[in-house]
Formats: C-alpha cells, structure tokens, sequence
C-alpha cells in the first residue's frame, strides 16, 4: 500500500520550503547538543537532518514514504531508510534520541509509534516532539484573516476528520487529510510509552501557539 505523500513529494518540499529553518532555533534549543544515534522518525524529504545533525548527534532518517525519501536522498547523505513507525526496523535500546517532528496529524496510531520509539530508545534516551497544537492547530480549527482561531465542536473527535468546509482549498489538510489526538490523548500516549515529561512548550510568541513541544526520557527501569 502507497504512504500518504507518496505523489506529493515535490509539493509538499516546496510547501514547507519556506517555513522549515523557521523552526530551526526552537528545536535546536529544546533538543541541546548531544551525542550518539539520534532516529529522525518520519523524516520526509530530509529538511531536519542536517540540523539535528549540527547538534552533535549521528542521525539516521525514517519515513513510510518512498517519494519522501526519494527528495531527502538528495538532499542529505544520512542514512535512510523505509518503514512502518510501529514497527522499527531497530532491535531495543539502541539510539540515544529520537526526533518526531511534525507528524502527530500524520499518523493513524501515534500512540502506538511512541510505543516503538521508546522501546529502541536507550534508558535515559530523550524523545522531542515538535509538532500541531492540538488544541489550536487541528483540523476543528477555522483560521481567520484577522488572526483570531474558530474552535468547532469537533475537538474530541479522535481520529481522521472528514474534510471540514472551513477546511483552505489546496492546502495541506485538504491534500493529506489530519488525524486529531486531544491533548489529555497525546499527553498520555507519551506516559503510556514509559516516558517522562521533562519539558513541555509552546514555542514562538504567537499570540494563539500552533506549536507544541515536548521533551522526554526514557524511563531507566
């Protein structure tokens, strides 16, 4: 079966093009310099490598999509590889970080993903999420031209939503669809995983934070 952004490579590079190294600063701040394997768990087309890569850590990328893959073999000479994120290719404890950046909406078991990425984490390791806001960037959310957010009765909807009118023609949600995990959801997933909260952030200073990071550990037991 064909991953999601399979046939959407080109436009999805060009889509976040301009807004990727925006995050840079943000993600290299929470995630500290560091050393050892660190797992880009859904990489796609390789934007993130090179920075993770600058903070000291030896990165190998990780995407269901050949098409993704195919971009960030260009672009970056880590090692790539395909795969399912519940089911890593990786035998038990060993990477010492693992990176999940922007693909909580992707993914149909997110829980399940954390699950795998705590299990190769090492004791100690550190997992970052750097990702959609739950609460105020999901696909309930109606953007408005003067800034503000609508917040539709859809918030609780676990799952893929159904394209929603308020939905922009063409953009990211429209092509991919988004799956939506609450917060309380998301949050436990980490702790149901085995790992702990060590930082949780809205990084910018958005009035209305469409980002949400979170730092943690693997538990040592």
């Amino acid at each position: 079966m064909s991953a999601r952004y399979d046939g959407l490579a080109e436009w999805y590079d060009d889509y976040i093009g301009s807004t990727a190294a925006a995050n840079f600063p943000d993600i290299t701040d929470i995630l500290g310099p560091g050393d050892g394997l660190c797992l880009d768990l859904g990489c796609g087309t390789g934007r993130y490598l090179d920075m993770i890569r600058a903070t000291g850590r030896t990165v190998v990328g990780l995407d269901r999509s050949d098409d993704q893959l195919r971009l960030a073999r260009g672009r970056d000479a880590a090692p790539l590889l395909r795969s399912d994120g519940t089911a890593l290719p990786f035998a038990g404890g060993v990477f010492d970080t693992v990176t999940a950046l922007w693909v909580s909406t992707d993914l149909d078991d997110f829980p399940g993903v954390l699950r795998e990425a705590a299990r190769v984490l090492r004791p100690g390791g550190m997992l970052l999420f750097y990702g959609v806001h739950p609460c105020f960037n999901g696909p309930h959310i109606e953007n408005r031209e003067d800034g503000a957010l609508i917040i539709h009765p859809t918030y609780r909807r676990t799952g893929w939503h159904p394209r929603s009118p308020w939905w922009r023609d063409g953009g990211l949600r429209e092509r991919l669809g988004m799956h939506q995990l609450p917060l309380p959801d998301l949050l436990n997933a980490f702790m149901d995983a085995g790992l702990s909260l060590d930082r949780v952030c809205e990084p910018r200073e958005d009035p209305i934070p469409r980002i949400l990071a979170i730092r943690a550990t693997r538990d040592r037991r």
